[in-house]
């Protein structure tokens, strides 16, 4: 049986970061969270944007790049990570983690686009120490079941083709489908996991209703798969992330970047990150190398 759209809605675009700009869905007034999702943004950062040097607590971030380069420190490291088109990159920042996410200024001086997932921790973890590693594009199988339709399995199986990635410590299955006009799709769902679709171009039907790029649909439980189809008559294909995750149930209580499950946890939060302490002792007058932005031609000395 397929899922019917629980909710749904437009995502306009926001300021955040410095001079970056985002289209939230998950994080929003029409959507505070999801469990286990708390954030789910689609930027479009000009190259002299970004997000510098900045917090977080008891949460996971998964980002998936789809045009350009992201440059990427930490304070665990000296190194600096660079995400190439079609990468995902996996954060756990736990008890604390101060990091810095600047696209690389290319010649051609075009815009970087992704996602950036936010997915909670569980309890026990949130003060474990932190961590994050990087998925590749080579490693990241593409399905092609027909002529119109095409999947980068970022995780999960469809088609018959798995590839199962611990993107986050609460089970998260993520696609990036392509679907042409025409064309339709089916996609099975965990039981117990929450699913949505963010449409990032073209227009898709599902349930006999049609939805149009920067729409985000949330589904009902009621059913083991998704599917949908792109009209006959659409002009362009359309692209979109589906993504599934495994209900964590315990309490959310979330201020900017830390996330704690009460509010006294936010308060210490917010005292261990000013006085450098209890997982923040390396950010004591930490300075990012890339803070103030990443040249093309400054990537080779800065790797």
């Amino acid at each position: 049986m397929s899922r019917s759209v629980l909710k749904s809605f437009y995502c306009n675009e926001v300021s955040e970061g410095v001079g970056a700009k985002v289209r939230r869905s998950i994080g929003s007034m029409q959507m505070r969270n999801f469990k286990p999702f708390l954030l789910l943004d689609h930027f479009n950062v000009d190259p002299s944007a970004g997000f510098p040097d900045h917090p977080h607590r008891g949460q996971e971030t998964i980002t998936y790049m789809t045009k350009g380069q992201f440059a990427h420190q930490d304070f665990t490291s000296d190194k600096v990570g660079i995400l190439n088109a079609g990468d995902c990159q996996i954060m756990k920042a736990g008890r604390g983690i101060m990091h810095a996410e600047m696209p690389v200024q290319g010649k051609s001086g075009e815009n970087i686009v992704g996602m950036q997932l936010w997915v909670d921790l569980p309890k026990h973890l949130k003060h474990s120490e932190p961590e994050y590693r990087d998925l590749r594009a080579s490693e990241i199988p593409t399905v092609t079941p027909n002529d119109k339709v095409t999947v980068k399995i970022i995780s999960g199986k469809a088609y018959g083709v798995e590839n199962f990635q611990d993107l986050s410590y609460s089970p998260v299955d993520y696609y990036y489908y392509t679907v042409q006009p025409g064309g339709s799709f089916e996609q099975s769902v965990g039981e117990n996991y929450n699913s949505f679709i963010y449409l990032l171009d073209g227009s898709l039907e599902i349930n006999n209703k049609t939805y149009d790029k920067f729409n985000a649909l949330f589904f009902d439980l009621n059913g083991n798969k998704i599917t949908g189809s792109v009209p006959g008559d659409a002009t362009s294909p359309a692209e979109f992330v589906l993504v599934a995750g495994q209900i964590l149930d315990q309490p959310i209580v979330q201020h900017g970047p830390f996330v704690e499950t009460s509010k006294d946890l936010i308060y210490k939060a917010f005292m261990d990150y000013q006085t450098a302490s209890n997982g923040f002792e390396r950010g004591k007058d930490w300075r990012s190398k890339i803070v103030d932005g990443v040249k093309e031609d400054d990537l080779a000395k800065l790797k």
